[in-house]
């Protein structure tokens, strides 16, 4: 599975920000009508005191969530760790995942954000636009925005709002654990990312792709002797 687009990876923050700028129109924020058969989870594991990165892709059938394929990377980051700028740091790696897998992803999970960014375009927009495929971002932790907290019982949300403009859903997979913030990445609606992530989490706070890239990222790390404590993404 290769890149629709390709960009330089080695920017200053200044060209990164004019990229993010540029790329941000591509997004789609429509459904493409298609029923997901096979639905990717995509992580990355860290410690910002080191340039090791461990980025994993899992493939898990969408109806039962049993996993499919796994494909994951150990690379060294390219870019600084600067909040706002993650995907310049995170994509590389992920790509290079991507691009070892035999059964082709319909719809992608990101643990991170997409449209819920200070310039629209977070990680899941920018991997999704990249390759062109329906993306969404489920993040543990808000970036930016203001929201009301949703109700106590699994399935309650609200809107995140930045300004007077709604940007992510906070969504309560779980009754009486906290919410994830939801998001847009490309070639879905607010909603159909709301709806999926919901879906995709039947048992946990986090979607099941999600969950189970971030269990081989952990692997990852803990097989090159990593004991520091992950970075948020």
């Amino acid at each position: 599975m290769q890149p629709r687009i390709r960009h330089d990876w080695d920017l200053a923050i200044p060209e990164a920000r004019a990229l993010q700028e540029q790329l941000r129109g591509r997004v789609i924020e429509r459904d493409t009508g298609r029923v997901p058969r096979l639905v990717a989870g995509a992580d990355i594991s860290f410690d910002r005191s080191s340039p090791e990165l461990h980025a994993a892709v899992v493939v898990l059938d969408a109806e039962t969530l049993e996993v499919v394929e796994i494909a994951a990377v150990r690379a060294r980051a390219r870019f600084p760790y600067v909040p706002g700028y993650l995907s310049f740091r995170e994509i590389p790696p992920l790509l290079e995942a991507f691009a070892k897998l035999e059964a082709a992803p319909d719809l992608i999970v990101c643990d991170g954000q997409g449209r819920a960014h200070p310039r629209r375009f977070g990680l899941a927009c920018h991997l999704g636009v990249l390759l062109d495929r329906p993306t969404l971002g489920c993040a543990k932790s808000r970036l930016i925005g203001d929201y009301r907290e949703p109700g106590p019982r699994r399935g309650a949300h609200t809107r995140l709002r930045d300004g007077g403009e709604v940007i992510g859903e906070v969504v309560r997979t779980r009754s009486g654990v906290k919410p994830v913030f939801v998001s847009v990445g490309h070639r879905i609606s607010l909603e159909t990312a709301r709806r999926t992530a919901l879906r995709l989490a039947p048992r946990y706070r986090l979607p099941e792709p999600v969950r189970a890239a971030h269990r081989e990222v952990n692997r990852l790390r803990r097989l090159a002797g990593c004991t520091g404590p992950r970075s948020v993404v």
